[in-house]
């Protein structure tokens, strides 16, 4: 792996991780897996081998989403990962790839444009004309790709497929195969395959799914984060990673801040203050861990560049209003409304107030 390489694949990153486990792992695998469905979810949750290896947490969350997210793919049913942007569902998707396939490259990217020849295959036309529908001409989508070799296929954002596109899964996951009509033959998928998609609940101009593709997997809703130390772990663990690539120096960012940080996210989500005392009006943008997570990336980054090092309430500021006022007019009021209701009152957040109102 080239340590250039600015977002490496799961299986690159984590190939020590992986090799330690495949050591370690004497337990049932299913027909087609690297790892046995223990020892993906101890890749994914994180722990400690017998002989020593720590495997590092990629997920922070219950236990039991990612147990029934992997004896999914353990049978024939599709596995579709559901929620609000910023939940983890490409990141865990991602890595149950890696751990179950050895291979999280097999990726399709829904779009609302979408033909049914990324899901299903295209053509080389040069030689489609030269030599006539043949398996030189024929071109592999990813999805056929995992069908051929056994391996976990990903589908980003199934919801931004129009809807007649998506229901070229259909036949994929009922029958296992995939048609080509144009030389009568058709696919047969090897043990191992599987799709992993994800969808978004919340963003506009999506898809519903039929009724018949639906059925044809077992959903599972990813939650946000549930205690506020649950999410300031992982923001603090996903920005110390983020930082390492990014040069940031470590320990430019303290817990304090990204708690703060957190705190506001928490209570513009929810809709009051965490005592409960104060009721708050909820802001369009989704306020997810991963705008969290880019905010204090943002604010390191300044920090670092432009800064002595050490993210302040100015470099916090900066890139917290972004992310929270998407509707110029609505948005920014109920930001307005949140600084002098809440923040004002927080005397230890007065640099904090400052900051922000500085830019509004």
């Amino acid at each position: 792996m080239g340590k250039d390489i600015l977002r490496p694949h799961a299986e690159d990153a984590y190939v020590n991780e992986l090799k330690a486990l495949q050591k370690a792992d004497d337990r049932q695998r299913p027909s087609g897996w690297n790892l046995s469905p223990w020892a993906v979810v101890t890749y994914l949750l994180g722990g400690t081998l017998d002989d020593g290896t720590e495997i590092e947490p990629k997920y922070f969350g219950q236990r039991r989403l990612m147990e029934v997210a992997v004896a999914t793919l353990a049978t024939d049913r599709a596995l579709l990962l559901v929620g609000i942007p910023g939940t983890a569902k490409t990141w865990v998707a991602e890595h149950l790839a890696a751990a179950i396939s050895g291979d999280s490259k097999l990726l399709v990217q829904g779009t609302a444009g979408m033909s049914e020849d990324a899901l299903r295959y295209g053509w080389n036309y040069a030689r489609l004309l030269a030599e006539g529908p043949s398996e030189k001409a024929l071109v592999p989508s990813p999805v056929m790709h995992a069908m051929q070799h056994g391996k976990i296929a990903r589908v980003e954002e199934l919801t931004r497929i129009p809807s007649d596109v998506q229901d070229t899964l259909i036949t994929i996951l009922s029958e296992k195969i995939l048609p080509i009509p144009e030389m009568n033959t058709e696919v047969q998928a090897q043990r191992g395959f599987n799709v992993i998609a994800t969808a978004n609940d919340r963003d506009k101009g999506v898809n519903e799914l039929s009724s018949a593709l639906r059925r044809r997997f077992n959903t599972v809703v990813m939650p946000l984060p549930a205690t506020m130390d649950e999410e300031v772990t992982i923001v603090r663990t996903r920005v110390e990673k983020l930082g390492e690539t990014l040069d940031i120096p470590p320990g430019a960012t303290p817990v304090e801040e990204i708690r703060r940080l957190v705190t506001i996210f928490r209570e513009l989500r929810s809709g009051q203050t965490e005592d409960g005392n104060t009721k708050l009006k909820v802001p369009s943008s989704t306020l997810s861990t991963a705008e969290a997570i880019s905010v204090i990336n943002s604010g390191q980054s300044l920090a670092t560049h432009f800064g002595d090092g050490e993210l302040t309430a100015n470099d916090l500021a900066a890139s917290l209003t972004g992310a929270i006022i998407k509707d110029p007019v609505q948005d920014r009021v109920i930001w307005e409304e949140y600084l002098e209701g809440v923040v004002r009152d927080r005397k230890e957040w007065a640099d904090l107030y400052r900051a922000c109102k500085d830019l509004m």
